[in-house]
């Protein structure tokens, strides 16, 4: 008969046991207190894999002495679902443990609700994903939200140390740890991964084991980059290498499109915010921007990877160099504003469209100045309705492209939009 993994075998059974999240399961903390006073609420567990999302929950169920219901997500459907609720209308106090919530759509979720709002059972959800965007909102309404994070290097120090000392496999192989930073950094604060790997090459070096960074390296073949496409690093990555190119760091950028290039991510999600931002963050500091963000995005769509990396490097850089102006956004972003204080404003008469005789006669189109019929094509008329006439939304920025058009525009308009 096989052993269970290192990791299953040292899994925590208690609070006390527990390593990291602090924040939550320490003395006095809020978590704690609740299951201290047996009032545990429903709640999602949001954290990077192999941080304790499952133990917690297990040790909730073990302190409390409730029964207790796993549904995996990946394997389980409404039917399910409904299977733990009628059980746990003839229980009480049943907690249901739900792991990888987010990959439940919204039809599953629902069937949790009403049984949530009565109390009939209390649920934990485990996800890595972040709730506001993967979890109904009705549900998230009913459920405390906690936060877990990545075990720090102390943490996981701390757990291959207890793991020498506690578990009876570890213990008769005689192991000497002379080095922990391939450990570490392999394991990227996941302590399944850090126990499972540890196992992994403890077994293959045998009893009297001198675990070094090479030995590891050697056994773990590579290092795994920290990266996780479907989880909280896909957003915190590419957020990174926004803001990079936002703050003109053609160096910063590239790293980041590394990691993300290096973590697999998908080759058009990158190349869509690149697109994005070449006409939020640069606008008509430099229009080319977006032009070339957009021949990027065909390019990779053409070519997939490997290939596509340099084209999203040349791209990436590109931005990061070019002069910037959040112009064009701030200008709509005013405009909207503008339409959700004011409403639907009418149309000034002067500019509306008159395609037949009684729209004349009611006076549409009527007194409107066709700019071409002036010097250098304009006409200075009002364009925005009574309620709003002067607004500036747009204002130009002060590079040397926009500051052309500040220019021009002053010559049209004098002082009306305070040019």
């Amino acid at each position: 008969m096989s052993r269970p993994p290192l990791a299953e075998r040292l899994r925590p059974t208690s609070l006390d046991e527990l390593t990291g999240q602090q924040h939550l399961t320490g003395q006095g903390s809020i978590l704690r207190k609740a299951i201290e006073q047996g009032k545990v609420p429903s709640m999602i567990l949001w954290g990077p894999p192999g941080v304790g999302k499952t133990t917690i929950a297990n040790i909730i169920a073990n302190t409390l002495k409730v029964p207790f219901y796993t549904l995996s997500a990946i394997s389980s459907g409404v039917k399910e679902v409904r299977e733990v609720i009628d059980l746990a209308k003839k229980q009480s106090n049943v907690i249901l443990f739900i792991d990888e919530i987010h990959r439940f759509n919204k039809g599953q979720q629902d069937a949790l609700l009403g049984a949530v709002e009565k109390g009939i059972i209390t649920l934990i959800g485990a996800t890595t994903e972040n709730p506001s965007f993967e979890v109904n909102s009705a549900l998230l309404s009913r459920s405390q939200v906690y936060i877990l994070k990545a075990l720090n290097k102390d943490d996981l120090i701390t757990l291959l140390h207890h793991a020498i000392e506690k578990d009876e496999v570890l213990k008769s192989k005689n192991i000497t740890v002379k080095e922990t930073e391939a450990l570490i950094n392999i394991s990227g604060g996941d302590a399944r991964k850090l126990l499972n790997l540890f196992e992994l090459v403890t077994d293959t070096l045998g009893m009297n084991a001198v675990v070094t960074d090479d030995a590891v390296m050697e056994i773990a073949q590579q290092r795994i980059a920290l990266y996780d496409k479907k989880g909280e690093q896909h957003y915190d990555v590419i957020s990174a290498f926004i803001k990079s190119i936002r703050g003109s760091d053609p160096n910063a950028a590239v790293y980041w499109l590394a990691r993300m290039i290096e973590g697999g991510e998908d080759v058009k999600f990158i190349a869509r915010r690149m697109l994005i931002l070449a006409s939020e963050d640069i606008g008509n500091a430099n229009p080319n921007a977006l032009l070339l963000a957009n021949a990027t995005f065909d390019a990779v769509n053409k070519i997939g990877y490997p290939e596509s990396q340099l084209i999203l490097s040349q791209c990436a850089i590109y931005l990061a160099s070019s002069a910037k102006s959040n112009s064009a956004t701030v200008a709509i972003g005013t405009a909207m504003s503008a339409v959700k204080q004011h409403g639907d404003l009418s149309v000034p008469f002067h500019i509306r469209n008159a395609p037949t005789k009684l729209m004349k006669q009611e006076g549409y189109g009527k007194g409107y100045q066709y700019s071409h019929n002036y010097e250098n094509n304009f006409s200075l008329q009002e364009y925005l309705p009574d309620e709003i006439k002067d607004t500036a939304f747009y204002s130009p920025g002060k590079n040397a492209r926009e500051e052309e058009m500040r220019k021009l525009l002053k010559s049209l308009w004098g002082k009306k939009y305070n040019y």
